[in-house]
């Protein structure tokens, strides 16, 4: 059994004319995730996934993939991984199938792995059609087709959603959750779209300028997602000062309390507090963080990412 983190980098750092990108780093990534890579456009998110394949050199820092330092055995590493960074490459003249020929033939991989490929990305009806003429979405398929026909232990994939339709995004989605288990494939999915990741990754990273603000079990970024009870009311001011004398302390927000999880008793009894006290209660609501929220908080970064 593998002891080693697939990933793990140390005090990662690339500075571009003295301006950090990527500003000390520590990734773990466990095999079997799939790590969903998280964070606003020009966080560092491609600059840190191109240090991990050696396209780019790395100013601090050291890159372990499987063990092994990428510095040492970096022609073994890349061996057993696949990736597809920024837009997918390939000839606009040449077949969807000639072009993971070329591939094939690069890598002295089995003919055999094109046509599992191109069943996986959906692309077996289309594979004499020339690449040029594909379709965003088919493009997006290929460059995924090339990256997993070496069927890699590790899936390296910089938004592979980017500039999908819904439909094309489903489909994607579907099959990076599919890969792990089918493939034994540990898989690290960049996106700046929240809810990709919320519904893809079972472990995230969250990266703003640079710095890594978050890592860890999805499930524990969700428990974050603490519940939250507001009550609207027309006078929150007296509100406050008559809760205070039955050891309350909520937050006022405009014309809200705003109390931490408590159980339907507890409501209850708030709720009968204000209302002996003639403070109109409007309304009562339950309401939990989203990722989205969750990430907002952490980066301060505005919705339009």
């Amino acid at each position: 059994m593998n002891t080693h983190p697939i990933i793990e980098t140390r005090q990662l750092t690339k500075t571009y004319g003295g301006t950090p990108r990527v500003d000390q780093v520590n990734l773990k990534v466990q095999q079997g995730e799939i790590f969903g890579f998280l964070g606003p456009n020009g966080a560092g998110k491609t600059t840190t996934l191109k240090m991990l394949l050696g396209l780019v050199q790395p100013t601090q820092g050291t890159v372990k993939l499987f063990g092994q330092e990428l510095r040492s055995h970096r022609l073994e590493i890349l061996n057993r991984t696949g990736s597809l960074i920024e837009s997918p490459s390939y000839y606009g003249h040449l077949t969807g199938l000639e072009n993971l020929k070329v591939m094939q033939r690069l890598r002295s991989l089995p003919a055999k792995n094109i046509d599992k490929v191109l069943q996986i990305v959906r692309l077996d009806n289309h594979r004499h059609k020339p690449a040029g003429q594909y379709s965003l979405g088919m493009k997006q398929r290929l460059g995924l087709a090339m990256a997993l026909l070496a069927f890699p232990s590790l899936l390296i994939l910089d938004e592979p959603t980017n500039g999908l339709d819904p439909a094309g995004i489903g489909e994607i989605r579907e099959l990076i959750k599919s890969l792990p288990a089918q493939y034994d494939m540990t898989i690290v999915v960049s996106s700046h779209l929240l809810s990709e990741i919320e519904q893809t990754a079972t472990s995230v990273g969250i990266i703003s300028d640079g710095k890594l603000l978050f890592q860890g079990a999805m499930a524990q970024l969700q428990a974050q997602n603490r519940a939250a009870v507001h009550f609207r009311i027309d006078d929150p001011a007296r509100a406050v000062r008559i809760l205070s004398e039955h050891g309350y302390r909520p937050i006022m927000q405009e014309q809200q309390l705003v109390f931490s999880a408590m159980p339907d008793s507890e409501v209850a009894r708030v709720n009968e507090i204000l209302v002996s006290g003639q403070i109109a209660v409007s309304r009562i609501v339950e309401s939990r963080k989203s990722l989205e929220d969750i990430f907002l908080d952490l980066t301060g970064k505005e919705r339009s990412l």
